[in-house]
């Protein structure tokens, strides 16, 4: 995709996140690999609904900034799930009430947060880990991530929220979003009996789809 396009869409997809509700204030950032290896990332303290395809940060391969404004405080996070996850095409992170509400709650398991509640979460999630609270921006949270499973491409920071990467921005976008309604679906089932899916129909759609792997 030429850099152009890429610039319109990450635009875009933060437009319809914050018109939608998926973030809110200034809260959220996004980043998108070029072909070259470099990354376009939001801005800081640039509301997701207001963002300027002009005036997007820009960073070489090597991470270093070489065009644009200041970029998001959240760049530790994005370069570290980059280096993690070599396939990864976008990161998204939002601030997400549900997910945020959920990243908060005592007795999770860090390894697999949620359930097989629905077939659409398996397909474009696949599995979120829970990570300890960092102070945004933390450079800290670089060393959590590389101890994190590989395959997992979705992951809750506590007291924070979701962050999510995928192969194209599209797929991290998508996936950060089922990622948030199961959220809300967990906190609605809370406390009451659940029919999940069972591990043969897990089965059947990580044997066709893949395992939260590609978010496509």
């Amino acid at each position: 995709m030429r850099e152009s396009d890429l610039r319109e869409e990450i635009c875009l997809i933060g437009q319809s996140l914050f018109d939608r509700g998926y973030t809110h204030g200034a809260s959220g950032n996004i980043s998108a690999r070029l072909a070259d290896g470099g990354l376009l990332v939001t801005p800081t303290n640039v509301a997701l609904g207001r963002l300027d395809p002009a005036m997007l940060s820009k960073f070489d391969a090597a991470g270093s900034l070489v065009d644009g404004p200041s970029p998001t405080k959240e760049m530790p996070l994005h370069q570290a799930l980059y280096a993690h996850r070599r396939s990864s095409g976008a990161v998204v992170h939002l601030h997400s009430t549900h997910s945020v509400a959920v990243s908060m709650l005592a007795d999770l398991d860090p390894t697999d947060v949620f359930p097989p509640l629905t077939a659409y979460y398996v397909m474009k999630v696949g599995r979120t880990m829970l990570l300890p609270y960092f102070r945004p921006g933390d450079p800290a949270i670089a060393k959590a991530i590389e101890e994190l499973d590989p395959a997992c491409s979705a992951v809750l920071l506590a007291n924070h929220g979701p962050i999510v990467s995928g192969t194209s921005l599209t797929g991290a976008s998508d996936a950060i979003e089922e990622l948030e309604q199961t959220a809300k679906l967990y906190l609605l089932l809370a406390g009451r009996a659940a029919t999940l899916l069972s591990p043969k129909a897990v089965g059947e759609i990580t044997g066709h789809r893949g395992h939260g792997l590609s978010h496509e």
